[in-house]
C-alpha cells in the first residue's frame, strides 16, 4: 500500500497539473503528439477544401467512412511490420507480397473454383481466403528462413523480394485483370452490402465499451494483486470514458453515411420497398472490422504472451536474448511468417475492395505500411514500438494521401509530402530516444 501511496502521493504534487495528470493516466505522450497530428490533418484539411472550393468535404461522414475503409489494409501490414521493425529488421516486399497474393486469390477463385464447384458456391470465398493466407505465409516464411538460418541481411532478402513477387505478380496472369471476382469474397472489401448496418453497429460498439469495462477491471485487479502501483480510480474513470466516448462517436459517423440513392433503389425494388422513405446507414465496413480484430489480436499477442516478451527482449539486446535461451533464428522465421499472413489478410482485403485483381495491386505499399509503424512510435533503433501506434501511423500516413487527392495535389507532390513525413517521423524518434536517455 505505501508503494501505492509513493507513485500517487507526494511525488505528484512536485510536478505541474499536466505531467501529474500524464503520470496519473499513464498516457504515452507520443500517442497524443499523433492523435494531435491527426487531428490536424483533419482540421487542415477540411478548412483548406472550405476556403478553396466552399465547402469543406473532409470532416463528412462519407470521407471518414472511406477513410477508414482504405486505411484497413495498411493498418493489417502495419501491425506485423511493428514487430520486424522491433527487431531490428525490415521489409521491403510486402507492397509486392499483396500483389502475387491477390493474383493468385483472384485466379483460384475466377478461373479454377467455379470449374470445380460451380459459379457462385459457397465455399468458393472461404477456399480463396485460406489458400491466400496459406501463400502469405509460405512466401513471409522462406524469406524469414533466408534472413534468419541463411543469414542474409533482411534488407537484401526483402528488397529482392519486391522486385521476384512483383513479377511473379504479372507473370500469374501475364498482366491481366482478373475480374470479377466472387461476389461474397468482395463483401471484405468493403461498400454498402459488405457493411454491417446501423442496428449491428451500434451491438458492436456496446460490446466494445462492455470490453473496455472488463479490460480495465481485469488490469486493476492484476495490479493489486501483484502489488504494483495502481492508478487513481478518477484516472480509470477517465481513460474508460475517454475510450466509450470515441467508440460511441465513431459509430456514429459511420451510421451516419447514408447508402448512394442508386444501390437503395436497387434494394428497394428487390425487396418490394419505396426507395423515397428508405435510409440505409452503412455502419462499420467488413475490412475495417477485420483490421480493428486484427489490431486486438496483436495487441494481445505482444503485451500478454511469451511470444511477444520474446520480441521486445530480441529487439532490445538479441545477443543477450540468446544468451538467455531464446532461440532468436526460429523467432526471426516466425515474425516473417507472421507478416506473410498478415499480408495474406491485406490482400484479401485490398483485392475485394477493388472487385479485381491486378499486377500492380499493393505498389508502393511497403512504403505506407513502413511509414505507418514509424510514425506510430516503431524504433528504427529497435525494442520498442506499439500495434496502436502503427494503427494510428496508418490513420495519419492514409489522411495525408486521401486529404492531398480531394484539394487536388499533384501525384509528385503527394510522394514528396509522404517522403518527408517518414523523414521527419525518424527524427522525431531520434530525439525522443536521446531525450528519453
Amino acid at each position: 500500500m505505501s508503494q501505492v501511496q509513493s507513485t500517487t502521493g507526494p511525488a505528484l504534487q512536485q510536478e505541474g497539473p499536466f505531467k501529474t495528470f500524464l503520470r496519473a493516466t499513464e498516457i504515452d505522450t507520443r500517442m497524443l503528439g499523433m492523435i494531435g497530428a491527426l487531428l490536424l490533418i483533419w482540421i487542415g484539411f477540411h478548412v483548406y477544401g472550405a476556403y478553396a472550393n466552399g465547402a469543406g468535404n473532409f470532416l463528412t461522414a462519407r470521407n471518414l467512412w472511406n477513410l477508414s475503409v482504405q486505411t484497413a489494409a495498411i493498418t493489417v501490414m502495419a501491425t506485423g511490420m511493428v514487430l520486424i521493425i522491433v527487431t531490428r529488421h525490415i521489409d521491403l516486399s510486402v507492397g509486392a507480397m499483396l500483389g502475387v497474393t491477390a493474383m493468385m486469390m483472384a485466379v483460384l477463385q475466377v478461373w479454377v473454383l467455379p470449374n470445380w464447384l460451380g459459379i457462385g458456391h459457397p465455399a468458393i470465398w472461404i477456399i480463396t481466403v485460406i489458400f491466400g493466407l496459406i501463400v502469405g505465409s509460405i512466401i513471409g516464411t522462406f524469406q524469414g528462413y533466408l534472413i534468419a538460418y541463411l543469414e542474409i541481411p533482411s534488407f537484401i532478402v526483402t528488397l529482392g523480394g519486391l522486385l521476384v513477387w512483383r513479377g511473379a505478380a504479372w507473370l500469374v496472369a501475364r498482366g491481366e485483370t482478373i475480374a470479377p471476382i466472387d461476389e461474397t469474397f468482395s463483401l471484405i472489401g468493403g461498400g454498402p452490402y459488405g457493411s454491417i448496418g446501423v442496428t449491428a453497429s451500434w451491438v458492436v460498439a456496446v460490446i466494445a465499451c462492455v470490453g473496455v469495462a472488463w479490460m480495465l477491471a481485469g488490469a486493476r485487479k492484476q495490479r493489486a494483486r501483484f502489488g504494483f502501483p495502481m492508478r487513481p480510480t478518477w484516472a480509470e474513470f477517465f481513460i474508460g470514458g475517454v475510450s466509450m466516448l470515441v467508440i460511441l462517436a465513431a459509430t456514429y459517423v459511420m451510421n451516419s453515411y447514408p447508402w448512394p440513392k442508386g444501390i437503395i433503389k436497387q434494394y428497394a425494388a428487390a425487396h418490394n420497398l419505396d426507395p423515397a422513405t428508405l435510409v440505409v446507414g452503412h455502419g462499420w465496413a467488413i475490412p475495417v472490422l477485420i483490421a480493428l480484430a486484427v489490431v486486438l489480436a496483436m495487441t494481445f499477442m505482444t503485451t500478454r504472451t511469451k511470444f511477444g516478451r520474446y520480441v521486445f527482449a530480441m529487439g532490445g539486446n538479441p545477443e543477450a536474448a540468446e544468451l538467455a535461451g531464446i532461440n532468436t533464428r526460429r523467432l526471426t522465421m516466425l515474425i516473417f511468417t507472421l507478416m506473410g499472413f498478415l499480408v495474406g489478410i491485406a490482400a484479401a482485403i485490398s483485392s475485394a475492395r477493388l472487385k479485381a485483381a491486378t499486377a500492380d495491386l499493393g505498389r508502393n505499399d511497403e512504403l505506407y505500411v513502413i511509414a505507418a509503424a514509424v510514425i506510430g512510435g516503431t524504433s528504427l533503433a529497435g525494442g520498442s514500438g506499439t500495434i496502436y501506434g502503427a494503427m494510428i501511423g496508418a490513420l495519419v500516413m492514409q489522411s495525408l494521401y486521401s486529404g492531398m487527392v480531394l484539394v487536388g495535389f499533384d501525384a509528385a507532390i503527394q510522394n514528396m509530402v509522404v517522403g518527408g513525413v517518414l523523414v521527419l517521423a525518424v527524427y522525431v524518434d531520434t530525439v525522443y530516444r536521446r531525450h528519453a536517455k
